[in-house]
């Protein structure tokens, strides 16, 4: 057999290096270079007796004949490219082998076929990523033996395209970025409070009317008061639309899964047919982002209507699962409505959880007996979960591990690691976003079977995906800045095994990557140029920072007043309060900034009573309130410590007595992201750490970044300062019902 001349041996993460040719993403199983090359002229001969494996070879062979100019056609002899079936490869796996002569492709199903083709379209010049390609013939392919399969099954990108829009051929780009990384589900969200997006022929005002909202929110979702646009704004996908684009991505081995939302997030729904929700109405489509109480009333007629809306949407997309949302569902409008108080006593419900159990069991019961399968956001769990049904964990690991646990398959998606929408860096020329902080190499350190599971239970984890909400995204150029490169990352954190991953040879071969990109016209995000940083402070209440960058040989710059750049050399030392601003001298790179204050507190041992939640622990513990580095607003910095639904209290120890006669807090108030302002703060001081006296205060104003507290002038050493969280998010807020977060940052003593 030809194959068995090859050694085999694992990728490690230098085999890519600067060879262009082999710096494929996601990175392959096994990898072994051999000398000399393969030469493909005007003309490529392929030979595949399975005619189901040769669907795989279909869209590489358009590319060559399109793109190309080559002219590709099958024959018995004289080829250059052979596909072979093997039932020892895995699904979706495949066998490369480029020889002088040949190319063999191996592979167990045409998935497979289909990427063999994406590595050899990545081991050609970047230039063929253009269309029509940016190429000269011949085509020149190194010899090399490749031996790969995915590591989980479940490999997806989300885009929302209710609260903004997208066209068609924009959709089939996102496919083919999907594709290209050798992943395999895109999760389509297409219904939402802000707009309706899939014609349903049965129910027309659906798009007639749910999928207009009169105007849009302006700005961020923090700002007090709302602004708007006054601009009405639509769009929705026809059924002609949805086939051609439910075809294009299945030959590209991408199932699509569509998202039609219910219990909540149905005001477009209200507002269409106003009978469907518990006060009949009238409803209006949503011009801001949020949670709002008006959800759908379990009748019989809703029930009816979801139906006729999923038996439309079942009979366009093939895949097996479709998502039903479950998630934010407020449950003000079941507790005031009369007909589902006596709806709960007749199927004996015991609380409105378990009647949004009996909402999303009924629904996946019809779904199921159409021979297809729900999966929902983890809210699905609450009061109970149908059998059969999957999970979408998003609000951390919790809701994946205890569905897994049940025995339900889940997609692990976690707002701190697959949240696309979140900031990606500290630069200042961040455009506006929800809020977070989500950078390439945290997504590329990503593990999504959760250690906490055996290795039985851990078989339910089918995957993961990465989230694109368009809150703060209007336009295809921008889904390109917030997905990539992170989903490069994610996709190799979901096909590569742990073995083969490496984030500095990941971010080595990234860099050759985004040439790609660059040859699709991808308006990638270049964040993988900043320099990393790593920050000490001194006990004296001093600040260094030592910058690193991110490729060796590149030179990096440093300001204090951010406009005049000096090259930087050696760790700089901050002893007063004022700014840093550093970036790669490469031109458009990204400027970062670190702000730093100096006051009494500055350096001290800061202990709580409740560690931090891990997700958002501070760079340092609870010691990064006090060492000196503000955390912003956007929250994307690593500096903040936060807290979800918990008081705490914190000590503060300035080593030493210190006269003082005040204290700054700062806190953050984004309600889009579930963050809320203290309730209340009091503050008591003590010079042994024993015996604590309480200070006379004037009351704390949170409404801005820091809440200040005066006293008299004391001696102090010790000082505790206790902070009530908010709790529950009020009703009609985003995230109503769930415990809100609490973030804090430095806290400054004068």
């Amino acid at each position: 057999m030809v194959l068995c001349c090859f050694y085999l041996a694992p990728v490690f993460a230098q085999l890519p290096g600067k060879d262009a040719t082999i710096s494929l993403i996601p990175v392959p199983g096994t990898l072994v270079k051999q000398p000399g090359s393969l030469t493909l002229g005007k003309e490529v001969v392929y030979n595949c007796i399975n005619t189901d494996l040769e669907k795989g070879f279909e869209v590489f062979q358009n590319k060559l004949i399109k793109d190309l100019k080559i002219n590709c056609r099958k024959a018995s002899s004289a080829v250059n490219i052979r596909i072979l079936e093997s039932y020892v490869v895995p699904d979706e796996g495949y066998q490369l082998s480029i020889t002088p002569k040949e190319i063999i492709i191996r592979a167990k199903d045409a998935a497979g076929v289909f990427y063999a083709t994406q590595t050899l379209l990545q081991l050609l010049p970047e230039g063929v990523y253009s269309s029509p390609a940016n190429l000269r013939l011949p085509l020149v392919l190194p010899c090399l033996y490749i031996e790969d399969n995915p590591r989980f099954s479940y490999r997806g990108m989300h885009l929302d395209v209710c609260r903004h829009f997208f066209p068609v051929e924009f959709i089939k780009k996102y496919i083919d970025l999907i594709a290209m990384h050798k992943m395999n589900r895109f999760h389509w969200h297409l219904t939402e409070d802000q707009g309706w997006r899939i014609e349903i022929k049965k129910y027309p005002k659906l798009t007639e009317v749910g999928s207009i909202r009169k105007e849009t929110l302006i700005g961020n979702y923090a700002d007090v008061p709302h602004k708007y646009d006054g601009q009405a704004y639509g769009g929705y996908y026809t059924q002609a639309q949805i086939k051609e684009i439910v075809k294009y991505a299945a030959n590209r081995f991408v199932t699509i899964v569509p998202e039609i939302e219910l219990p909540g997030h149905s005001l477009a729904a209200l507002a269409a047919y106003p009978e469907l929700g518990c006060t009949g109405g009238p409803y209006e489509v949503a011009t801001t982002w949020g949670v709002f109480e008006d959800v759908y009333c379990p009748y019989e007629k809703t029930f009816q209507f979801l139906e006729g809306v999923l038996t439309e949407v079942m009979e366009l997309f093939p895949g097996q699962l479709i998502h039903i949302g479950g998630d934010e569902c407020p449950k003000e409008s079941w507790k005031k409505s009369s007909f589902c108080q006596d709806l709960m006593k007749e199927k004996g419900l015991k609380n409105e959880e378990e009647l949004q159990s009996y909402f999303i069991k009924r629904i996946a019961t019809f779904i199921e007996s159409k021979g297809k399968r729900v999966i929902g956001w983890d809210e699905i769990l609450e009061g109970g979960l149908a059998d059969n049904a999957a999970v979408m964990s998003w609000r951390g690991i919790k809701g994946g591990i205890e569905a897994a646990e049940q025995g339900h398959d889940v997609v692990m998606t976690p707002g701190s690691h697959c949240y696309f929408d979140h900031y990606q860096s500290l630069s200042q020329q961040e455009p506006n976003a929800i809020g977070g902080f989500t950078s390439v190499k945290k997504v590329y350190n990503y593990e999504p079977v959760p250690e906490e599971l055996s290795k039985e239970k851990a078989k339910h984890i089918l995957g993961a995906q990465g989230n694109v909400w368009t809150e703060y995204i209007e336009s295809p150029e921008q889904v390109e800045y917030m997905a990539m490169p992170r989903m490069c990352a994610l996709s190799e954190v979901l096909w590569s095994e742990k073995i083969n991953r490496n984030e500095q040879g990941f971010i080595s071969r990234l860099k050759i990557h985004t040439k790609r990109l660059q040859a699709m016209q991808v308006n990638y995000a270049k964040h993988i140029y900043d320099p990393d940083f790593k920050t000490n402070t001194s006990s004296d209440g001093n600040l260094s920072v030592e910058l690193t960058p991110s490729s060796s040989g590149d030179q990096l710059v440093i300001s204090m007043d951010g406009k005049n750049f000096a090259p930087y050399s050696k760790p700089i030392s901050l002893t007063s309060t004022g700014s840093l601003s550093f970036k790669n001298s490469m031109p458009g790179s990204n400027t970062s900034r670190l702000d730093f204050i100096k006051s009494l507190s500055t350096g001290s041992l800061t202990t709580s009573s409740i560690l931090p939640d891990k997700r958002y622990p501070g760079s340092n513990g609870t010691m990064s309130l006090t060492d000196g580095l503000k955390g912003g607003r956007r929250f994307n910095g690593q500096d903040w410590c936060a807290w979800q639904g918990k008081d705490i209290e914190l000590v503060i120890d300035m080593k030493y007595p210190k006269e003082i006669s005040s204290m700054l807090i700062g806190s953050l108030l984004n309600k889009g992201a579930w963050i809320y302002l203290p309730k209340s703060a009091s503050i008591e001081c003590s010079t042994n750490g024993i015996e604590f006296l309480k200070l006379i205060t004037n009351p704390m104003d949170f409404q801005g970044k820091k809440a200040e507290m005066k006293f008299n002038k004391i001696n102090a050493r010790y000082l505790k300062l206790k902070l009530t969280a908010q709790g529950k998010i009020p009703a009609g807020e985003q995230g109503s019902g769930q415990d809100a977060w609490l973030f804090i940052d430095e806290i400054e003593v004068y």
